[in-house]
């Protein structure tokens, strides 16, 4: 149930997201601007942890790197479609040399460092360490489990599952390293996320409608849906806890239990609740595992196991401690699928109904709370 995942091999800039008032999700839907990267998390859902009995990460072996090209300046390296991509997202860009054949950057964004290895032909980069495996090695370990995936960009893609897990590893040209982690093109496309998308429960799907099963949510044998999803009914799909007058306009709160800018939408709320003025519906998401070892999806599991009227209460209070309900996991599956359905880009993400009908959607924390709450219909 965890197989949608992806398990990117090294923590990556989100600096699209420094200016935002939410908590970033692992991996970007569709990029839709010029300057998007890899976030700093793992791909939405439960993030999976690194197979690291299968492919250690370890430096790069430094035999096998050869020194940086003198004539490689960063203006230089902007001249590649990828790398220019990264640039203009603010990162400094160094030449770190050559290594079985590909090119090794890394970017610096502040305090943040990036290392990633450019495609033969430029286009597209791997967010990842090198191993000291090679494609042999990890075909003798993942056996049948390992399956090749077509050429990106060049190199050539290993599919390996790990129980209901898996990893994706790019080969060196010379088949002598591997990279678990994610390829992303010059536009700044998740191309990791496409092609794994063929591979049944790996990227989840949602049947929207009061027949949604756990099955449709993640994808095994449900039909996906067709054009941009109801947010609506999304939404009203998850398990989610409520709080506020019942005859009052809804709104919607996709949130992670531990993201500080949820509590402090919820914080702003709490006085328009309690004013009679809206009724918020909370739909506990888990995004924030590899920040705080797993804690998110733990107090996730433990929130989805309450009664709707208990939960939003005993979040506030902190009480996410205890043994999850038999279903918890196949109910917070369910959320994150819907959460993947509307291409969520993190926590908190507000969803309501206007006054003229159209769903609203804001990601992050609105500037004037107010306002919003007074733009929902009923």
């Amino acid at each position: 149930m965890r197989a949608y995942s992806l398990a990117a091999a090294i923590a990556v800039f989100p600096f699209a997201a420094f200016a935002q008032s939410h908590c970033a999700l692992p991996v970007p839907a569709q990029a839709e601007t010029p300057v998007e990267l890899p976030p700093l998390v793992t791909a939405i859902g439960p993030p999976i942890p690194l197979i690291h009995e299968v492919a250690p990460i370890v430096p790069l072996n430094q035999q096998a790197l050869t020194k940086p090209d003198a004539s490689r300046s960063p203006a230089t390296l902007t001249a590649v479609p990828t790398l220019a991509h990264i640039a203009a997202a603010g990162a400094t860009l160094s030449d770190i040399g050559i290594s079985h054949g590909l090119r090794v950057v890394s970017a610096r964004h502040g305090t943040q460092v990036m290392v990633f290895e450019v495609t033969p032909d430029g286009q597209a980069a791997v967010a990842g360490l090198m191993t000291d495996l090679s494609v042999d090695q990890l075909r003798a370990i993942g056996g049948q489990d390992l399956i090749e995936l077509p050429l990106q960009h060049g190199l050539r893609a290993l599919f390996l599952h790990n129980g209901l897990e898996f990893q994706i590893f790019y080969a060196s040209p010379d088949n002598e390293r591997v990279i678990p982690g994610v390829m992303w093109d010059a536009a700044g496309k998740d191309l990791t996320r496409d092609q794994v998308a063929a591979i049944p429960g790996t990227v989840p799907t949602v049947r929207i409608g009061s027949d949604v099963t756990a099955e449709g949510a993640l994808g095994g044998a449900a039909d996906r849906v067709n054009g941009p999803p109801d947010l609506i009914a999304v939404a009203q799909s998850t398990t989610h806890g409520s709080i506020g007058n019942a005859s009052a306009p809804e709104l919607w709160m996709f949130m992670d239990p531990q993201c500080s800018f949820s509590v402090r939408a919820m914080q702003q709320l709490t006085p328009f609740i309690t004013a009679g003025k809206v009724q918020l519906h909370v739909i506990p998401l888990s995004i924030l595992d590899r920040e705080d070892n797993g804690l998110s999806t733990r107090s996730a599991l433990n929130l989805v196991s309450m009664p709707s009227n208990q939960l939003v209460a005993r979040w506030e209070t902190g009480q996410t401690t205890g043994t999850p309900s038999s279903d918890a996991s196949v109910m917070l599956q369910m959320n994150m699928a819907a959460a993947a359905s509307i291409h969520l880009q993190g926590t908190p993400t507000l969803i309501w109904r206007k006054a003229d009908g159209i769903a609203g959607r804001l990601d992050g924390i609105p500037s004037d709370m107010g306002g919003l709450v007074a733009s929902i219909g009923r």
